[in-house]
């Protein structure tokens, strides 16, 4: 079907964007990944000289979805977005850090699925291809990551806005919102309200028109980072946070209105 291919190509894309645009920042060897290395013991020189490693690994893997896609690529890409992650927690960075980066784990998790749909036993190394046919089941499990990821990263986001995140105190200001100080913070707040009650609206099963203005928040939110005068990269590797409202649009019927309670409302022959 067109939307399973669609499905596939939004995935790919956005695993890739994740990837990449993470990768470029080891290229660029940027100052606050030395934190993440030194919860593992690695101090500072030994982390400058290792991050072009690490970018270089990413962007191959980013690469690689687009042109020879692997369940084992996926698999790794999965594990290590939610490593990278973590380490924002662990370096004690509060574990919303680590919430509003769930596009880079999720999506992998999700592409994984579409795989295993395709190859359920072995052939890790086969390149994958839009699958023909999508078991109602996986569809339903790639459904509910993509959900809980788009949750997830709503939440993380909402969570740091509104305890005030200075990174994005400045997002506002820069886009002409308040005086940079109490009226701009108040501004935030209110925004972090916002996501958090998004964040619960796509969980409990909101439908497309939903998770369309999803990832339009998402894009306008992250496109700040440009209207700052931070690198494009760090619009690019939140690709995750678009596709996977985005996709989770595509398997979402057209009627669906708060499919999650519906789905478990007790029917009246059992009220």
């Amino acid at each position: 079907m067109p939307t399973h291919a669609t499905l596939f190509q939004v995935l790919r894309i956005a695993a890739a964007m994740c990837f990449i645009g993470h990768g470029a920042f080891g290229f660029i060897t940027k100052a606050g990944w030395v934190a993440y290395f030194q919860v593992v013991g690695i101090d500072a020189g030994w982390a400058y000289s290792l991050m072009p490693i690490v970018g270089f690994v990413d962007v191959l893997l980013g690469l690689s979805v687009l042109i020879w896609p692997t369940k084992a690529a996926c698999a790794y890409m999965a594990f290590w977005g939610l490593w990278t992650a973590m380490l924002r927690p662990l370096a004690g960075q509060g574990i919303a850090e680590a919430l509003e980066r769930a596009g880079n784990y999720g999506v992998p998790l999700a592409l994984l699925l579409v795989g295993l749909n395709s190859f359920p036993r072995g052939r890790w190394f086969s390149r994958m291809t839009p699958p023909a046919v999508l078991d109602a089941q996986v569809a339903g499990r790639i459904a509910w990551v993509l959900r809980l990821t788009s949750a997830t990263l709503l939440l993380g986001h909402g969570i740091l806005a509104a305890f005030g995140k200075p990174l994005l105190l400045l997002h506002l200001y820069v886009f002409g919102l308040g005086d940079g100080g109490l009226s701009t913070a108040t501004m935030l707040a209110r925004q972090g309200g916002f996501e958090i009650a998004l964040a619960l609206a796509v969980l409990l099963g909101g439908g497309r028109p939903l998770l369309l203005f999803a990832c339009a928040w998402k894009i306008g939110t992250e496109l700040l980072f440009l209207q700052a005068g931070d690198s494009v990269w760090e619009f690019i590797e939140r690709g995750g946070s678009y596709g996977a409202p985005l996709a989770l649009m595509l398997l979402t019927p057209a009627s669906a209105k708060l499919s999650w309670l519906v789905s478990r409302a007790p029917s009246p022959a059992h009220a």
